[in-house]
């Protein structure tokens, strides 16, 4: 196959953790040709979406090595002569991203094959989207009223807030119905009405860990990564400083992936990353899912290899 990722400039990506140098490293592997391209090198001229490539060489494998790629000249080609198009391009999902999904819906449409499919991308806001799942899910309202919020707090005793596009952790707060900032964090995230904040009960199992767990073209990884909050913090998110646990996924965990595992899978997902604390669903990542290599670094299962054979089987190859 010849496939073209989207992702941030190569120079950031952290190669000892980051999975999609795991999913370049099993690709090639495979004797697939990589390319790259920016999210700003992509165009659509004259009716056909182009993106400015290089294909990209992996000269260690290993996540070890400062100088671990070598790139071939840029060139411009249409995405459809592509096998596949993965779309890698982290968090924000802001304006710009918004309309990189527009462009790459535009090529699917030429017959592009587009990974997440960019439309199914769109209508799953990673916060907004546990909505859809309410029998696994904690106590959540999402709103723009203040007073709502405040009340949702005191109903519940303690409650988290936050933004519906935060990424790694951001702008997440923990107060309890008796805390004297309450109001303060309310408008610091709600502008005083102008934002909307999605409001969960708190979960105290998130001391255990918030769960990463990884749906591949509609089968579950058997195994998650538990992300456990450092000492006197209430996020596990890694960039928050979270410790990642590899574990044995239980049967709640188990019983949320497999009701959306084929659902999901069905409306162009082929990558998701549901976050679970205790037995409750509170986030499903479609942007971009991380943590293949904590989990096959711990476990020995081969996330990466499971993700290659998904897309093998979504292209045909």
């Amino acid at each position: 196959m010849r496939i073209a990722i989207v992702l941030d400039p190569l120079e950031q990506i952290k190669t000892y953790k980051d999975s999609t140098y795991a999913m370049m490293v099993a690709a090639q592997a495979r004797g697939h040709e990589i390319h790259v391209c920016g999210q700003e090198e992509i165009s659509l001229v004259g009716g056909q979406v182009l993106a400015r490539v290089r294909r990209l060489h992996l000269t260690d494998v290993t996540g070890t090595q400062a100088d671990w790629y070598r790139l071939d000249p840029d060139r411009e080609e249409a995405l459809v002569a592509f096998d596949a198009v993965l779309m890698r391009k982290d968090p924000p999902f802001d304006m710009e991203y918004v309309y990189s999904t527009y462009l790459l819906e535009h090529a699917q449409r030429a017959g592009a094959r587009v990974f997440n499919d960019p439309r199914a991308v769109r209508d799953h806001n990673e916060k907004l989207s546990i909505a859809q799942f309410p029998e696994f899910t904690t106590p959540t309202i999402v709103t723009r009223d203040p007073v709502r919020l405040r009340a949702f707090a005191h109903e519940h005793g303690e409650a988290v807030f936050k933004l519906l596009d935060g990424m790694g952790g951001a702008s997440i707060f923990r107060a309890r119905a008796d805390d004297p900032n309450l109001s303060v964090i309310i408008e610091t995230l709600n502008l005083f009405g102008a934002r909307t904040v999605m409001a969960q009960r708190f979960l105290p199992q998130i001391a255990e860990g918030d769960k990463r767990v990884l749906l591949i073209g509609g089968q579950v990884v058997p195994y998650c990564l538990a992300r456990i909050p450092k000492q006197g913090e209430a996020r596990g998110n890694l960039a928050a400083g979270g410790t990642g646990v590899a574990r044995e996924l239980s049967a709640g965990d188990r019983r949320i992936a497999e009701a959306l595992a084929p659902l999901l899978a069905a409306r162009g997902l082929l990558l998701v990353g549901l976050d679970v604390i205790g037995e409750s669903l509170t986030e499903v990542n479609v942007t971009s899912p991380t943590c293949f290599q904590e989990i096959t670094q711990q476990t020995g299962f081969d996330v990466a290899g499971l993700f290659i054979d998904a897309l093998e089987r979504a292209v045909g190859g």
